[in-house]
């Protein structure tokens, strides 16, 4: 039998300081040796969505899988089969949505708890879509932030955004009209866009920020412009060889500069200890996030388990053995 999970059912389950240990998990494993994964592949065919896939095995946790989800005008549609990784058994079917809104914002926590300064309080977040609720969620579960500054687009979106977060978080956000003024003075940014062009310049920043930037995956998308990417002291991403495919800021900052890429460096690597982050109170720290599948599946391996200990979720028989003979 497999289970079959709605986003309602993961949402019932899945709450940041799980998904904050199952994505400090899955690096670590990434770090040993003891889990892999692939990097994203597309499809697109003109005039139509994208179909985007993803796949990972997490062998301490025991499980494989793929995140799968197209993306259109008509919004993106997730969808994470994960396998018994011994057998092959299809385990569960979940709606990937929110899974992959809690482990985006957990690896940007994850991020900021080793790389942003002790005493920073003061966050600016870029953007105000789905993605950068669970940003700041994550941060503030890492850091004692006392103030943040939200700038969006739109200004009615982005007063609700601030309105609805302060009440969900308990900390005072304040909707500013401009980039510029959410960065002033701010101790974390956090970018959160779906940005063609830069949004961020590089003469905004503050000495000692740390930056989480996760809105483009592309190579053609940016939200950093290079001077941004290069005031960074220090640069970490959750895959080099997934950046190279698809982090647009350092792609187009770096250029053929070969040896830029060779100083980037991998949250596994600092997770494991392997990598030294911030040195300095006045260094600029970046976490350049893409997304990885193994950050899905181990992440999933939990929701599943939690689902089978609390009886949630629909059994589906999707294979019937033929005993007739």
């Amino acid at each position: 039998m497999t289970l079959l999970l709605t986003e309602a059912d993961v949402r019932s389950l899945l709450t940041m300081p799980l998904a904050l240990q199952a994505v400090e998990d899955a690096f670590q494993r990434v770090a040993i040796g003891a889990a892999q994964f692939h990097s994203r592949q597309r499809l697109h065919l003109p005039g139509h969505s994208y179909l985007h896939y993803m796949a990972a095995a997490d062998g301490t946790g025991g499980y494989m899988g793929m995140k799968i989800y197209t993306s259109s005008r008509a919004g993106l549609r997730f969808l994470v089969p994960l396998f018994q990784a011994e057998t092959g058994e299809l385990l569960a079917l979940m709606q990937g949505n929110y899974l992959g809104q809690m482990r985006t914002g957990a690896a940007t926590g994850l991020a900021t708890r080793l790389l942003a300064r002790a005493d920073a309080r003061i966050v600016a977040i870029v953007g105000t879509g789905l993605q950068a609720r669970t940003q700041l969620e994550a941060v503030v579960a890492v850091r004692k932030i006392e103030h943040i500054r939200a700038f969006g687009r739109d200004p009615g979106r982005r007063s609700i955004f601030a309105r609805e977060m302060e009440g969900k978080l308990g900390v005072p956000i304040e909707a500013v009209p401009s980039v510029e003024e959410a960065i002033r003075d701010a101790d974390i940014l956090i970018t959160s866009t779906t940005a063609s062009q830069p949004v961020v310049e590089g003469k905004w920043l503050r000495a000692g920020m740390h930056i989480n930037a996760i809105g483009a995956n592309f190579p053609q998308k940016a939200e950093l412009d290079a001077e941004a990417v290069n005031r960074a002291d220090v640069i970490f991403v959750d895959s080099r060889e997934q950046s190279k495919l698809e982090a647009g800021d350092l792609i187009q900052a770096f250029q053929e500069n070969q040896p830029c890429w060779d100083d980037v460096k991998e949250l596994s690597d600092l997770v494991a200890g392997r990598a030294e982050g911030r040195t300095s109170r006045q260094q600029i720290t970046l976490f350049k996030s893409n997304g990885i599948a193994i950050e899905d599946i181990v992440t999933a391996g939990r929701v599943y388990e939690l689902a089978l200990q609390r009886r949630i979720g629909s059994n589906v028989e999707l294979w019937k053995s033929n005993s007739a003979g």
